[in-house]
C-alpha cells in the first residue's frame, strides 16, 4: 500500500484501502473509548466511592443505633433506679423548717461524743444547680477516739450531712492532751429549681 496515492480526504474514505480503514477505525474507536472513561466512568467511580463509604458511615451509625434500641428496656431500668435513688436522698434532706433542729442535732452529736465545741458557725446557704448545702465550720477538741464517734454520729444523722475540710491537729505533746480538728461540715436540702425541673421532667417521662 502506497501511502502517497491516497487520497486523505475524508469524504474519500470509502475508497481507501482496507487495511488503513481498519487502522482508522480502530483509533476512533480507542479514542471514542478513552474519552467515555475519563467522562463518564471516572466520575461514576469516584461517585461510587463516595457511596461506599456514605454506606459504611450509615452501617455504623445503624449498629449504633440499634445496640441502643436494644438496650433501651435496660436504660429505662437504670434511670428508674436513679430517680428511685434520688427520691431516697431528698428525702433524707431536711426542709428549711428542719434545719434549725438538725443543727442542734449535729452540736448535741459532738457533745454526746465528748467533744468541746470552740466554734460552730453556720454560713449563709449556697444555692447549687439542683440542690442547695449549708456549709457549718466547726473547731472542736477531744480526743482521737471522740472525734472518730462524732463523725461516725453524724454519718448515722437521718438527715444528710457530710464532712469537709478536716485539718487535725495534737495537742500537747504526741497529742496527749487530745486533738484539735476544725472542719466544715455540710448540709443539704433541694432547691425550688430543682422541684420544678424534677416535676416538669417526670411529666415528661408520662407523655403530659
Amino acid at each position: 500500500m502506497n501511502l502517497s496515492e491516497i487520497n486523505w480526504d475524508i469524504n474519500s474514505a470509502g475508497s481507501w484501502p482496507t487495511p488503513l480503514k481498519i487502522i482508522v477505525i480502530l483509533i476512533f474507536s480507542a479514542l471514542t473509548a478513552a474519552a467515555g472513561v475519563y467522562f463518564v466512568t471516572v466520575p461514576q467511580l469516584d461517585e461510587l466511592d463516595v457511596l461506599e463509604k456514605q454506606e459504611e458511615s450509615l452501617k455504623s451509625a445503624f449498629e449504633v443505633k440499634q445496640k441502643k434500641a436494644v438496650n433501651l428496656q435496660d436504660y429505662r431500668d437504670q434511670l428508674d433506679q436513679i430517680e428511685a435513688s434520688l427520691g431516697e436522698m431528698l428525702k433524707q434532706m431536711p426542709t428549711k423548717a428542719e434545719v434549725a433542729s438538725l443543727l442542734v442535732d449535729i452540736s448535741q452529736t459532738g457533745l454526746a461524743s465528748g467533744l468541746e465545741f470552740k466554734l460552730f458557725q453556720p454560713s449563709a446557704e449556697i444555692n447549687r444547680e439542683v440542690y442547695s448545702e449549708l456549709p457549718i465550720g466547726i473547731h472542736v477538741v477531744g480526743k482521737y477516739e471522740e472525734l472518730g464517734l462524732f463523725v461516725s454520729g453524724l454519718a448515722s444523722l437521718p438527715r444528710i450531712v457530710t464532712v469537709h475540710d478536716v485539718v487535725m491537729t495534737p495537742m500537747g505533746k504526741e497529742g496527749k492532751d487530745g486533738m484539735s480538728m476544725t472542719a466544715t461540715i455540710k448540709t443539704y436540702n433541694e432547691g425550688e429549681s430543682a422541684q420544678a425541673a424534677g416535676g416538669s421532667a417526670a411529666k415528661k417521662r408520662r407523655g403530659q
